[in-house]
């Protein structure tokens, strides 16, 4: 694991990094790259005041833990298991994903999925109407949808009727 440290307004002792060295290298069996990166944030925000920020990217998720208090060391304490957590949940994430997967592909095979097929074909002359007139011939032939040529735009339009009862209009634009 590689750890970079930062800060900000603050100045680590030796005796600070090498704790949040040997605390950290515990999150290491999470991992098995070698060359994950953590970075390592403090800062004062005030007098007597620091933040400490844990900022891990793995699989292009950002996990991140965040603490401010009066003491560093504190924040240590409780800013690694905030980063675990989120760790372990990634993990899970990945681990049930994987299994769905490998659920997918131990399925007996199915049989050939039926393909969509255009069964008919029916062609006929758009003449120019208005929306008012669709409706009628659409209420004529009982059917759902009805297409025609909008007398007023000189465009295509569908007309269709909806579940509640009153209709939509699709207006194909050329």
């Amino acid at each position: 694991m590689i750890i970079e440290f930062l800060s900000k307004n603050y100045t680590p002792v030796d005796k600070l990094k090498d704790l949040i060295d040997k605390k950290v290298q515990r999150l290491d069996k999470f991992f098995v790259d070698d060359d994950t990166k953590i970075k390592v944030c403090m800062k004062q925000v005030k007098e007597n005041t620091y933040t400490l920020e844990l900022t891990i990217v793995l699989d292009n998720n950002v996990m991140r833990a965040e603490v401010t208090s009066d003491n560093m060391y504190n924040n240590i304490d409780i800013a690694l298991p905030k980063l675990e957590k989120q760790i372990i949940k990634h993990h899970k994430k990945l681990m049930s994903r994987s299994k769905k997967i490998r659920d997918k592909f131990d399925e007996e095979p199915r049989e050939e999925e039926k393909r969509s097929v255009v069964v008919r074909t029916k062609s006929y002359e758009l003449t120019p109407m208005t929306v008012e007139d669709a409706i009628e011939e659409l209420e004529l032939v009982e059917h759902s949808f009805f297409v025609f040529l909008n007398k007023e735009t000189g465009n295509v339009n569908v007309l269709y009727k909806r579940n509640e009862g009153d209709y939509g209009l699709i207006q194909a634009v050329v």
